[in-house]
Formats: structure tokens, C-alpha cells, sequence
């Protein structure tokens, strides 16, 4: 099928509202840096713009050392509404030359030719030790496509106040045998007064956790066959029904809430002191407490990130999360946007995002967050976690929330053999086609 770039729905309305453009920089390759004129156009998430300011900062003027006569324009951009911004520049003339994506939505960018091959790997910073699940993000058919830029990790986040009072335990049990017999008695004691309370709050479309237990028990989401070249759903096999299972029945008995939200405002349940624990992003730990925002300033120094434990007396595994960076394929002045990129994830600037507590992109320099309390649960996570299918197919699969209805199905009764059957044959419809 041939490729083509997104196109977005209502183009001339969205159009209006992107706040970018590319500007040829008026100069021809090979010239002396200092000479290079025009704009380069950046587009960011807004956490680099609260988290680490001093980080872009920092990249923008050695750039500007090297390229003095370029301006570089950075425009923030929300989650919520980037990929439309975005689907709608990529449809016209006006773009971002260089542009941050969730490692979650690179695949879908790869694959409609938005994203330039990256030339040279070796002019990033510990390429050679990145870290191999956000590699993997960028690279599709042996090419690599985008930088990546940061890690993250799901960890368990607990109340240690209410395990002690609860359950007479001064920190989190290494093993679920040990936890699931805490949390009875955390349950017991604070679940008397308040039905709402949740010793472990799990909602029931929570799929990144569902798939967690699916991986402990050996299981995958799908699997890719070399014959064939071909992916295929795995759901319906032994050890991911196992696993499915698994995280249902721990929803059914602890979620004394509603079991059929996602993990949205799970934060928001912890900081209103109606569950001891989650399973969520490390950072959300200091969500909870952060009482500028929704969270709850009492609970400083009581919600501490923890391992998880998982089935079978060991961790459970992870989701790996983060951030990319890639050169738009449209821009006329790819090499610029990769020297930027180049200086944004330096082993400077990577080393700043690692004293803020976010995951580095390498493993070189994860080693020191391995040592500290707050984020070695995270750092020790990361490296083995695991990671949707990098299938042309998996935008459409989870934009149609088929993980999510297959746990509702199962939440309000479905057997688990059936719906993961019926998963199994609407990702297979989804999972091989391109955009």
C-alpha cells in the first residue's frame, strides 16, 4: 500500500489554529555555520516548558553559538491536541521542522514518511547506549527515524502511612504474596467507615496494567513472524489470559469505585486518601502531593514509588514510556534540525533531565537514578519493560480502544476466553494495515 502523509479532517479550519511554519533557511549545504540564515521551528510538550526550561535554554544558545544568524522558534504544545495540530500542519505548507512525539505515536509518523531517516547515529550522544525499548520506538524495517529523548516507567506508588497504621508493615512488600495479605488488612481497617475506599486502586480499563500481568505470565500483546511478514494478535493465548485474569480478579476485589474508568484520575483517588496504593508513571507520585495542582500537600513525605510486585514473586513488568525527537521529512533544512537535536540530548543536557529525576535516554546515565530512593524503582524498571507492537497498525488499534472494551467486556461479565477471541480478531483486522 503506498504511503501517504496524514491527512487531517477539516484541514482549513485546523490550519488556523497552528502556530508554526518552516522557514527555508536560505543558504545551501556545505556552507559555513555562521552563515546559515532562517528560522527553525521546534515543537516541544509543555512539560519541557514547566520541568526543564533551563534545559532548552541551554541547547538553544550553544545552537545559537554555532548557528548564529538562525533563530530557533520553540512552540509548546499540549498532549491533548498535538496530533491534530500536527496531522493538520503535515496536510499543507506550515510545520514544525523538528518535533517531539510520545514513543507511543512515532509508528504512525514513520510509516506515512513524516519523519527523516536519521542519518547519522553516531553524532548523538550515547547512541550506542540507549536504551533499547525507546530505540526500538524510532527504528522501523533496520532504519532509524527519530532521537529518543526521555524514558519512563510504570512503578507502584503506596500511602506508607496507611500501610503502618493498616497493616502494621513499615514500608511496601517485596512480593505480592506479601502485599495482597497487607492489603486485606489495609482494606479491613480503612474500608470499615468508607465503602469508597480502595486498598489497591485498579481501574478496569487500565489496559497499560493489564498488559503488565499479561507479560508477567509470558505473555504479548502480538507477535511479528518472520515467514509470513505478518503480525498477529496473542491475547487469546494461555499465558496472556493468565495474566488477564490475573489483573481482573485484583480489580474486582480491591476497586471499590467504579471499575469502569480508565487510569486517568487515579492520582486524584490517592490524593483524596481513598486508596493506600497504584500503579501508575513514577512522576505521578509527586502529583499526588503537589498541592499547587489537584494533589494534597498533607501527604508529603507519606506516598513513596516502590517496585511493583508482580505475579509469581517477581517485579511486575513495566510499560516503557517517553518522548522522542524527529526531523519532519517536508523540512528544508533537515541538517539543522538534526544538529539541533544533536545538542538538546547531549550528555550535558541529558545530565540535567536526570538531576529533575526523568529517566535519561541511555543506560550510561540511568546508572545514577539506580541509586537514589525516588527514582531507582523507575531507573531499574525501565531497561527490561516491555512495549506495544511496533506494527503498522497499532494507531487504529488503540485509537478504537480495543484493549479497553475487551477489560469492560470481562469487568461486567464476559468470560475471558471469549473476549480475548473477539480482540484477538479485531486487532488482526487492524494490526498489518498501513495508514
Amino acid at each position: 500500500m503506498k504511503r501517504k502523509l496524514i491527512a487531517a479532517v477539516g484541514v482549513a479550519v485546523m490550519m488556523a489554529s497552528v502556530a508554526a511554519c518552516s522557514s527555508d533557511s536560505g543558504t545551501k549545504a556545505g556552507q559555513d555555520p555562521k552563515d546559515r540564515t532562517g528560522t527553525l521551528t521546534v515543537w516541544l510538550m509543555n512539560d519541557a516548558q514547566s520541568t526543564w526550561p533551563e534545559v532548552v535554554k541551554a541547547a538553544n544558545d550553544e545552537f545559537k553559538k554555532k548557528y548564529p544568524k538562525v533563530d530557533v522558534k520553540i512552540q509548546y504544545q499540549l498532549w491533548a491536541d498535538k496530533t491534530k495540530k500536527l496531522d493538520a500542519a503535515l496536510s499543507g505548507d506550515k510545520f514544525p521542522d523538528v518535533v517531539e512525539l510520545g514513543n507511543t505515536e512515532t509508528m504512525t509518523y514513520i510509516l506515512n514518511e513524516a519523519l527523516a531517516p536519521i542519518k547519522d547515529e553516531k553524532k548523538y550522544a550515547n547512541s550506542d547506549t540507549w536504551i533499547k525499548g525507546l530505540k526500538d520506538t524510532c527504528t522501523y524495517e533496520g532504519t532509524l527515524y527519530c532521537v529518543p529523548y526521555y524514558g519512563g516507567a510504570r512503578v507502584g506508588i503506596y500511602n506508607a502511612e496507611m500501610f503502618q497504621k493498616g497493616a502494621g508493615v513499615d514500608k511496601m512488600p517485596a512480593t505480592e504474596a506479601d502485599l495482597i495479605k497487607a492489603l486485606d488488612k489495609v482494606q479491613a481497617k480503612y474500608g470499615k467507615d468508607d465503602k469508597a475506599f480502595s486498598a489497591l486502586y485498579l481501574p478496569g480499563r487500565y489496559w497499560y496494567a493489564a498488559m503488565s500481568y499479561v507479560s508477567a505470565y509470558g505473555g504479548q500483546i502480538a507477535k511479528y513472524d518472520e515467514g509470513s511478514k505478518e503480525w498477529s494478535s496473542q491475547l487469546s493465548t494461555p499465558e496472556a489470559q493468565k495474566g488477564i485474569q490475573h489483573f481482573v480478579d485484583l480489580v474486582k476485589k480491591y476497586n471499590k469505585a467504579d471499575k469502569t474508568k480508565d487510569e486517568q484520575d487515579h492520582a486524584n483517588v490517592m490524593a483524596n486518601e481513598k486508596t493506600a496504593v497504584l500503579y501508575g508513571n513514577a512522576w505521578e507520585a509527586g502529583s499526588v502531593t503537589d498541592s499547587e495542582g489537584n494533589g494534597n500537600g498533607e501527604l508529603k513525605g507519606k506516598i513513596h514509588p516502590v517496585v511493583m510486585p508482580g505475579p509469581e514473586g517477581k517485579p511486575l513488568p513495566t510499560f516503557i514510556g517517553g518522548s522522542d525527537l524527529g526531523v519532519i521529512s517536508k523540512s528544508k533544512q533537515q541538517d539543522l534540525g538534526e544538529d539541533w537535536i544533536s545538542i538538546y540530548t547531549n550528555e550535558k543536557n541529558q545530565e540535567a533531565l536526570t538531576a529533575k529525576n526523568t529517566l535519561p535516554n541511555n543506560t550510561k546515565q540511568l546508572e545514577v537514578l539506580k541509586t537514589k530512593p525516588e527514582t531507582a524503582p523507575a531507573a531499574n524498571a525501565v531497561e527490561g519493560a516491555w512495549f506495544t507492537p511496533i506494527a503498522p497498525g497499532w494507531a487504529a488499534i488503540e485509537k478504537k480502544e480495543i484493549l479497553e472494551q475487551m477489560l469492560l467486556q470481562i469487568i461486567r461479565g464476559t468470560s475471558v476466553a471469549d473476549a480475548t477471541k473477539k480482540a484477538d480478531e479485531e486487532i488482526n483486522a487492524l494490526i498489518n494495515e498501513k495508514s
